[in-house]
């Protein structure tokens, strides 16, 4: 049943990102960075360190991915201190990781959060800004 649901899950996400602006895929990956921090805690809470590992390393990736996305060359100085935030949330999350620290996963949560509100209050009529750019 597990691996049904797990790939229904698969299909209905490719389904999405196929039809998805960037600026949705970018909203997306604010979720999905969110929701592997949650994961990671609850995994860490209940002391399944393997799980924690394997969830906290795919919350980086979605951080790494939000990073790269930034167009540093024509988004100033928005771009420079997005970079700086990920680049902390990076080393937050990491310390995480090593020290099984509840605080620093909440720490980038935090940060996360405020960014993808930001991201969502952008109205419609604007999203095609990033119809060839990702984020700033």
């Amino acid at each position: 049943m597990r691996g049904s649901i797990q790939s229904y899950r698969k299909v209905s996400l490719e389904s999405q990102l196929a039809d998805a602006s960037p600026h949705k895929i970018t909203q997306m990956l604010f979720n999905g960075a969110l929701e592997r921090i949650a994961q990671s805690k609850a995994a860490m809470e209940q002391h399944d360190f393997a799980q924690k590992g394997i969830l906290i390393g795919k919350a980086i990736g979605i951080i790494q991915g939000l990073k790269n996305s930034l167009v540093m060359d024509e988004g100033g100085e928005i771009a420079a201190n997005l970079g700086q935030l990920y680049d902390f949330m990076l080393r937050r999350i990491t310390e995480a990781n090593a020290n099984n620290d509840f605080q620093a996963l909440d720490d980038v949560a935090v940060l996360l959060r405020e960014i993808k509100e930001a991201w969502d209050a952008i109205p419609a009529d604007k999203h095609y800004l990033t119809a060839n750019k990702e984020h700033a």
